[in-house]
């Protein structure tokens, strides 16, 4: 299915592309940004995905700047002259960094985050935030500051989240990549539910902070979106590094990721958890389209086979249950604890808090024996397979409206993020993980499968999606339903 030609050329470029047309100034920056801020205003106010817009003027001269640069023969970077718009929960120098919270709506933020300065020395050009859920907690886009996030496909259903407004730009081909960040599936599962890439890389790939949790917030981890393997690769080479201000940062090169990504895949081992044998409760037709794309896999020359994992599910998700207890609540204590914030935040928030302080010390220590464990599993697994395959998510987009899914194929989810529970155990394990689009349902709703490889195997990950996508590319062949309304 071609993308409506009313669409500018420069804004259907995928984003290697892009950078490309740039540095050799087929096109320049300013053209670049005209296309993206025209594109936006056509189809950003039904999805709302791109929040805090900044002044198109003031968008233009920077733009300029970056034509005037490559005049005098200086390049900065991958993203030199394209426009971004990081996530609401990172910070950026001289923006309001609101996380979706009436209680930093109007906070305007004094530093760069360490992937804000990475992207930002890179050349990008800052038009505003991508949207997400109040203090990123469910994966639904939606908060009283700035509203909910529309999906691309159906601006009825949720975009998914915390990086729903990251992934319905993207999808919607109003930025050329994005930044996400990921604790309980923030890249994955926005990334299914708009037919994009999402990857969760290893722990230490992008180093978090600078902030007072640096050691507290070891699940939560930053990474890229795209609408191509390449551009995510591409985008991680860019924010991936040891960084002295994160002592965990891993310090390989990441040069490596913008190396061309084809491999030989032959006889590589596919292990296919689908629903963990019948524990995770799934709607009807997610597994259906993940197993038909696991046929392209086979195409690219796998060898893909039923693998039961030897670590039971709801050992699992008492583990993740104590440690989002802790890294959240240990965050946002003080928030939850102030009666005047406490009637500012969301149910979900003081109940991660409240969890918290339920727990003891040796409660804590004993989640992080039973997950060590895990990982210890975890390695034995890959001892089996090459790499592990599983759903994205449980549920196809639902309702905008909704806050989140109470059931799941008539089966009770009991937490505001127990129906995401087939992305936690790689939370839990840091592996690095990449959701890939698998097709849709027959309202035409996406979904997607996570690809997942062992610690620091992230280069391998990415070249298996590359070779997925050669074998079926569902971003090209199903633009979304917001591109034709845009044209009109």
């Amino acid at each position: 299915m071609p993308i409506p030609a009313p669409l500018n050329d420069i804004v259907a470029m995928p984003a290697h592309a892009l950078s490309d047309a740039i540095r050799s100034r087929r096109v320049s920056c300013r053209e670049v940004m005209q296309a993206y801020l025209a594109h936006i205003d056509r189809v950003n106010p039904k999805l709302n995905a791109i929040v805090a817009r900044r002044d198109s003027d003031e968008l233009l001269r920077e733009a300029d700047a970056r034509d005037a640069q490559l005049a005098a023969g200086q390049w900065q970077g991958w993203l030199h002259g394209m426009p971004q718009a990081p996530k609401d929960l990172t910070a950026v120098r001289g923006m309001v960094t609101s996380m979706g919270s009436l209680v930093y709506k109007d906070v305007v933020t004094a530093h760069d985050s360490i992937l804000v300065e990475r992207m930002r020395a890179a050349g990008a050009i800052f038009i505003g935030r991508s949207n997400v859920p109040e203090f990123g907690l469910g994966s639904h886009t939606y908060n009283k500051v700035y509203g909910a996030t529309g999906n691309p496909y159906d601006a009825t259903k949720t975009a998914g989240g915390s990086s729903g407004g990251a992934a319905a730009a993207l999808a919607a081909r109003m930025l050329p990549v994005a930044d996400g960040s990921d604790f309980g599936g923030s890249l994955r599962n926005p990334a299914a539910f708009c037919n994009v890439y999402g990857m969760r890389p290893s722990a230490g790939r992008v180093p978090s902070g600078p902030s007072p949790e640096v050691f507290l917030k070891q699940l939560s981890y930053e990474g890229p979106m795209g609408r191509t393997p390449r551009d995510v690769a591409l985008l991680l080479s860019v924010i991936a590094g040891h960084d002295k201000r994160a002592p965990l940062s891993l310090t390989d090169d990441p040069a490596q990721y913008a190396q061309p990504l084809d491999a030989d895949l032959s006889g590589k081992r596919v292990g296919w958890l689908g629903d963990w044998g019948g524990y995770l409760a799934m709607e009807p037709g997610i597994l259906d389209l993940c197993e038909a794309a696991l046929k392209d896999l086979e195409t690219a020359g796998c060898q893909v086979d039923d693998y039961q994992v030897p670590f039971a599910g709801d050992r699992l998700w008492r583990i993740w249950l104590a440690h989002r207890h802790l890294m959240v609540g240990g965050q946002f204590h003080a928030l939850v604890n102030n009666p005047e914030t406490r009637k500012l935040v969301k149910p979900a928030l003081i109940w991660e808090v409240e969890g918290l302080e339920g727990l003891t010390a040796r409660q804590i220590y004993q989640a992080t024996e039973e997950r060590s464990a895990w990982y210890q599993t975890v390695l034995r697994m890959f001892e089996d397979v090459d790499f592990l395959a599983v759903p994205s998510a449980q549920v196809f987009p639902f309702d905008v409206n909704l806050d989140w899914p109470k059931e799941i194929a008539s089966r009770p989810m009991d937490t505001y993020h127990r129906w995401m529970e087939t992305v936690t155990p790689w939370t839990l394990a840091g592996c690095p993980v990449i959701s890939v689009p698998v097709g849709f349902n027959a309202e035409g709703l996406p979904m997607g499968m996570q690809l997942i490889g062992p610690p620091r195997g992230d280069l391998a990950v990415l070249q298996l999606a590359h070779a997925y996508e050669k074998a079926r590319d569902w971003v090209q062949d199903r633009p979304p339903v917001a591109l034709w309304e845009a044209a009109g």
